[in-house]
């Protein structure tokens, strides 16, 4: 194998990045309810909702956008803003246009998720550059992609159906979903990892970003000849996860052994895509052991590969034994793997394990995944710290495999769909990631609430419900929620109410009342002490200022009563020898 010079391709600055993304509920992406277009439709509204002004913007301006016709986008509307299978209504439009049909564009604003409900981030710019089936494909391979689900094509054309003819409401065939990815790989929002994943099925990476923000910036290690062909990639359908030209096995690990284990004489054929061993090519094969075939006079075996090849001895088998302990014949014996200088300087943190790693195949894997995530924008300082980081955290007598190790713990990115995202952190601003931390929050607030229904307590406070199945918190919650509406008070009905001037009394202001404001009793008594003989007031003394009585032997120190010489104590003692 030879490596790749490492290159770096300059982005232009004058040209904006858009990096806007909206949050789409999955069920527009898996229910068969909507059509491509209502979750293009959709995108484009709710990115243009949150601007200040919302979205004023009309239908022919949407389709501009999109790069779909009118008729489509009010499609997509209408479909968007009747209810669901679920009675869920996903678009509100509120029209301005006058009787006369005058008027401006209506304002349309989206519903409020919910914090429970499954949703993927899709880039505004992803709706401007695909058609609405390859957004779809693109959002089914970002939510994958976000949920750790190894994606396979058939899977894949599962999620996209067909809308109309006679067909509808069915998936289409594997060979146009696999044409579908190609388109959107075509215009790089998605990057395609052939033979990559689990079991040898291919790898689908979504990204956030446009395509004009991404420039690739380091080469890994290839093959030193080609590998076949890789112009065709879509796989027919009923033929699994394999593609039908040029791409091999369909194993993730590299095996030099492909024939019969019970034939110990065998040679293991050419592979697929592998240059075959020929003698007389000394880059490729020991000379040595090609005269050494030569010289052979029997056991021999006519292989696959053409070639006729003696059994091995066991002096040959020690001398081209793997150094890995692996298998004791290789099917490639030329160069070896070189990595390219920038590659291995990202990898410095970690060269203690990479020297460890046996198998050139894991070691290729290495390099590619870090090549892979220098051209997908990744700055090499981000990868350089990222591996200082983890290795730090862990004991070296810990890692038992090394390869594995940095492809499965050490490169991988830990965070949220947010490109800038590392492991709960923004890189760029090192302040903590609202959207990690409001996921943290969810499952916490959903692990604290299972705990709670499983010990048969209230999910919400914690606390032993009552006999009516609700605790008294929520009770007190309900109350304040919706509290009693207070009665107004009632005004009595008849003639008005009043006070007595004399003695306080409530009294009906009726009759001679309304003339001298008293009660019946305090007018009557008035009435009385008027008939009666008592000191005009010219008898009081002048200047008289304290009452006339006496407590005992002592004289009365309080204020007399207004037209009367004693207060008001003395003045009830009268009145209740009077009435005695």
């Amino acid at each position: 194998m030879s490596a790749v010079a490492a290159s770096a391709v300059a982005v232009d600055n004058s040209t904006p990045v858009r990096r806007q993304r909206v949050r789409v509920p999955m069920r527009l992406v898996s229910s068969a309810a909507y059509a491509d277009v209502a979750l293009s439709v959709y995108v484009k509204v709710k990115a243009l909702g949150l601007r200040p002004e919302g979205c004023q913007a009309k239908s022919s301006t949407i389709a501009s956008y999109l790069g779909v016709s009118v008729a489509s986008v009010e499609r997509g509307m209408t479909q968007l803003c009747r209810p669901g299978p679920d009675g869920v209504v996903e678009l509100f439009s509120d029209r301005r246009t006058l009787p006369g049909g005058t008027g401006t564009s209506a304002v349309r604003t989206v519903r409020a998720m919910t914090r429970t409900e499954a949703f993927v981030w899709l880039p505004v710019a992803a709706a401007e550059d695909l058609t609405p089936r390859q957004l779809r494909a693109f959002a089914l391979i970002a939510f994958a992609q976000a949920r750790g689900i190894a994606l396979t094509e058939a899977e894949l054309a599962a999620g996209l159906l067909h809308h109309s003819g006679q067909k509808a409401g069915q998936p289409i065939s594997v060979t146009a979903a696999s044409a579908v990815v190609d388109a959107v790989e075509a215009a790089r929002w998605v990057t395609v990892q052939r033979r990559a994943g689990a079991q040898g099925r291919n790898r689908y990476i979504a990204h956030d970003i446009a395509p004009e923000a991404r420039a690739p910036v380091a080469g890994v290690a290839e093959a030193a000849v080609p590998s076949g062909s890789q112009e065709s990639v879509s796989s027919p359908v009923g033929e699994g996860s394999g593609s039908p030209v040029g791409e091999g096995s369909l194993a993730n690990e590299e095996s030099p052994r492909t024939d019969s284990p019970d034939d110990g004489r065998a040679f293991s054929p050419p592979a697929v895509g592998e240059v075959p061993v020929v003698e007389g090519v000394g880059a490729v094969e020991n000379p040595a052991d090609a005269a050494a075939r030569t010289e052979a006079d029997g056991g021999l075996a006519l292989r696959a590969g053409g070639n006729r090849q003696p059994s091995p001895s066991k002096s040959e088998t020690e001398k081209r034994s793997s150094r890995g302990g692996g298998s004791a014949w290789s099917s490639y014996n030329g160069p070896q793997l070189a990595m390219s200088p920038h590659i291995y300087a990202v990898l410095e943190p970690v060269h203690l394990l990479l020297e460890r790693v046996t198998n050139d195949f894991v070691v290729r894997q290495i390099a590619r995944e870090v090549g892979r995530q220098l051209r997908e924008g990744t700055d090499a300082e981000r990868l350089h710290h990222r591996l200082t980081a983890r290795f730090a955290k862990v004991m070296v007598s810990e890692i038992r495999d090394p390869g594995r190790w940095l492809l499965g713990v050490a490169l991988p990115r830990w965070g949220c769909g947010h490109q800038d995202c590392e492991a709960g952190v923004l890189w760029s601003t090192g302040k903590d990631c609202e959207v990690c931390a409001e996921i943290i929050q969810d499952k916490a607030a959903a692990h604290r609430r299972a705990q709670r229904i499983e010990q048969g307590l209230c999910p919400e406070h914690g606390t032993r419900p009552g006999p009516a199945g609700r605790c008294a918190d929520c009770v007190l919650d309900g109350a304040i929620r919706n509290p009693a509406p207070v009665p107004a008070p009632r005004e009595p009905e008849g003639p008005p109410r009043g006070s007595c001037g004399d003695c306080g009394a409530r009294i009906i202001v009726v009759g001679r009342a309304l003339e001298d404001g008293l009660c019946k009793l305090c007018r009557e008594e008035a009435a009385a002490l008027g008939a009666a003989v008592v000191p005009t007031p010219a008898a009081v003394p002048a200047g008289r200022e304290t009452c006339a009585g006496r407590d005992g032997g002592v004289p009365c120190g309080r204020k007399p009563l207004p037209s009367r010489s004693v207060c008001g104590v003395h003045r009830a003692q009268e009145l209740a020898g009077e009435v005695a």
